[in-house]
């Protein structure tokens, strides 16, 4: 209750900060905001040409028993690896970002990760509105696309959660941006985004197996590819835990947030 009353009474300065952000993203750049289509598609081509064509990896059959496409079921995976990415990394440098500014005036410091949180929010509403109009022309719809709102809901919580953590630790010790670039390069390829999770139970170790299940990346990616690929609602099991998960990490991120962000200014 206390971080969603001081959301509420700096809800105007977060919003100036996500509304900054925007404008700053692309400024003095010729396409603007194009660019935040065309980057995901270029990763998107990139691994469809490497993974999808090269290697051969075959996608299940979607939910309308009719469409083939490894691009699209990567694409479903990809919206959650794009929103966890942009917001770890920019919740370390939002911070960063507003050290003057937190010199000379206090407001909560958990504002500038909660502005760019948002501002990844609508980046990912977008590529989701582009996701779901491919995949009406494609004839691949169900009524199960209206649970994704809520599952973005719980990957906000379960991003921020350690967004915090990590961007507060990344005050005092500088070494922990390089630490998370080299990690999330890890995670990327421990996580079956650009490959089927049955690749894994048929050829890893089980230890490996067990670990890559229990990634609870592994379960959003899943969930989504559920959601827009297989037209399947992910069971109440999968909801349920990670509905105990996000918030559990929000919570205790947000607790380990306030106990070290006491004199973070000084820091800064």
């Amino acid at each position: 209750m206390a971080f969603v009353t001081q959301v509420v009474s700096y809800r105007g300065l977060i919003g100036h900060l996500a509304q900054r952000e925007l404008k700053s993203k692309y400024k003095r750049s010729v396409l603007g905001w194009l660019w935040s289509l065309l980057n995901p598609a270029a990763t998107l081509l990139i691994y469809t040409v490497v993974f999808g064509t090269v290697m051969r990896i075959e996608p299940p059959l979607a939910g309308n028993g009719e469409l083939h496409s490894f691009a699209l079921y990567l694409f479903s995976a990809l919206i959650v690896w794009n929103f966890f990415n942009a917001v770890i990394i920019g919740s370390m440098g939002a911070l960063m970002g507003v050290g003057a500014l937190l010199k000379k005036v206090y407001f909560p410091p958990e504002c500038p990760a909660i502005a760019n949180a948002l501002t990844v929010v609508i980046q990912s509403g977008i590529e989701c509105l582009i996701l779901v109009a491919v995949m009406i022309a494609f004839g691949n719809v169900s009524w199960t696309f209206l649970i994704f709102p809520y599952l973005l809901l719980l990957l906000t919580l379960f991003t921020l959660g350690i967004g915090l953590v990590l961007s507060i630790y990344n005050i005092y010790l500088r070494d922990v941006n390089y630490l998370v670039t080299i990690g999330m390069s890890l995670l990327f390829y421990g996580t079956p985004i650009v490959y089927p999770y049955s690749l894994v139970e048929a050829n890893a170790p089980e230890l490996i197996a067990t670990l890559v299940r229990f990634n609870p990346l592994t379960q959003f990616v899943g969930a989504s590819q559920q959601i827009f690929y297989l037209l399947e609602a992910p069971s109440p099991a999968r909801l349920l835990g990670l509905t105990a998960i996000s918030v559990a990490t929000f919570l205790g991120g947000w607790a380990i947030f306030v106990a070290k962000s006491v004199d973070v200014s000084e820091e800064l």
